[in-house]
């Protein structure tokens, strides 16, 4: 694929992915894949039955919005507490700056989520994870 093209338009399995043991990231667009400067974007899949843990983003917004399967999600409000409600195909979830939250597949099949980080940047932690490994582009 051009350059230009590239930097336009991208599938999740074009792009290096982000894989752990509860399913992947893999980031369509961000500085590292075609210069966005300032959020970052990509596709996750969760496995049936995992999620991701608690965590935050520091000094970051993110908005998870969920293309297919169901799940549990998290967000804690202003001052701590934890909010949960289930969630399903359609459903736009906003994460304010620096807030704690966490996902859970809690459905039968695969749940994919598109996911916005702004700005970019906080999702690169992520390759700290003990269970982070690095999938390339058109791998399984």
């Amino acid at each position: 694929m051009s350059k230009s093209r590239r930097q336009f338009f991208n599938y999740p399995g074009e792009v290096d992915a982000f894989g752990f043991d509860w399913g992947r990231l893999a980031l369509t667009v961000g500085p590292e894949v075609n210069g966005a400067r300032r959020f970052s974007g990509g596709v996750v899949d969760v496995n049936p039955g995992e999620g991701h843990a608690r965590h935050n983003h520091p000094g970051a917004e993110e908005i998870i919005f969920v293309i297919s399967g169901n799940g549990e999600q998290m967000v804690e409000d202003e001052s701590g507490n934890p909010v949960t409600r289930e969630v399903g195909p359609g459903c736009t979830v906003y994460v304010p700056e620096s807030r704690y939250h966490s996902t859970l597949n809690t459905g039968d099949g695969p749940m994919q989520l598109f996911v916005v980080y702004s700005p970019a940047g906080p999702e690169q932690a992520l390759r700290d994870l003990p269970d982070f490994r690095l999938l390339k582009a058109g791998g399984a």
